[in-house]
């Protein structure tokens, strides 16, 4: 009989061979100091540099997704994940994987998807101008209106939920937009969200962001209103 695996931390890459390392052991040394039966996946979405090494090397689990796209990486990446549970965060060190135990926490005490959120604490630089005064407050606030939530950063990419319950609700956004429909069809399937208060920290990759600031803020808005 197969043991069952708790958690999954699941990591997008695309060419993140500056980072893909501190983010692995960062991880590690959390899933060691809390004695978790886990794995980290490494979601390798047609890199062209040494990320997919780099993390076999230091002992990731990593699948190769060739359809481009940051949604499509994480819906191949929960469906190829073993845990009961999943932790998925960007692999530019912009979120801490050694700060994600009220994640688990949370999803221990019922919740199935848990979402941080990162006006708590916010690098300075850490975010663009723009994405932080207006992209972002203005899809949350939009989100919010439709579907009667409360949250305050839909764009947040550390969240964790429960992987069965969260694979029913059949993804198609391949791109960034993922991340609105994944809070709009957890709302309408009636699943128990939370938002918690996360810190977030300046992109350490030193390279232009692969977020496409008018284009995938339109995507989003398309997502948020055709539910």
């Amino acid at each position: 009989m197969k043991e069952e695996i708790e958690l999954t931390i699941l990591i997008p890459a695309l060419n993140e061979e500056k980072t893909i390392e501190i983010v692995i052991k960062k991880a590690q040394k959390w899933l060691k100091e809390n004695n978790i039966n886990s794995e980290i996946l490494v979601s390798n979405n047609n890199s062209i540099d040494k990320t997919k090494e780099i993390a076999l090397n230091n002992h990731a689990r990593v699948i190769d997704v060739k359809k481009i796209g940051y949604g499509n990486a994480l819906i191949e990446g929960t469906k190829q994940a073993k845990g009961k549970y999943i932790i998925m965060g960007d692999a530019d060190d912009s979120y801490n994987f050694l700060e994600i135990k009220e994640f688990i926490d949370k999803l221990e005490e019922g919740y199935d998807l848990v979402i941080g959120n990162r006006y708590h604490h916010m690098e300075k630089g850490a975010m663009k101008w723009s994405h932080k005064y207006i992209g972002t407050p203005l899809l949350t606030h939009i989100l919010n209106k439709k579907y009667k939530l409360q949250l305050h950063d839909i764009n947040c990419g550390l969240r964790a939920f429960n992987r069965e319950k969260i694979l029913n609700l059949n993804f198609n956004c391949e791109g960034m937009e993922f991340a609105s429909e994944m809070i709009v069809k957890a709302k309408q399937a009636d699943l128990k969200i939370k938002e918690i208060p996360i810190n977030f920290y300046k992109d350490k990759r030193n390279k232009k962001s692969h977020l496409n600031t008018i284009k995938d803020g339109f995507k989003h808005m398309k997502v948020i209103m055709s539910f």
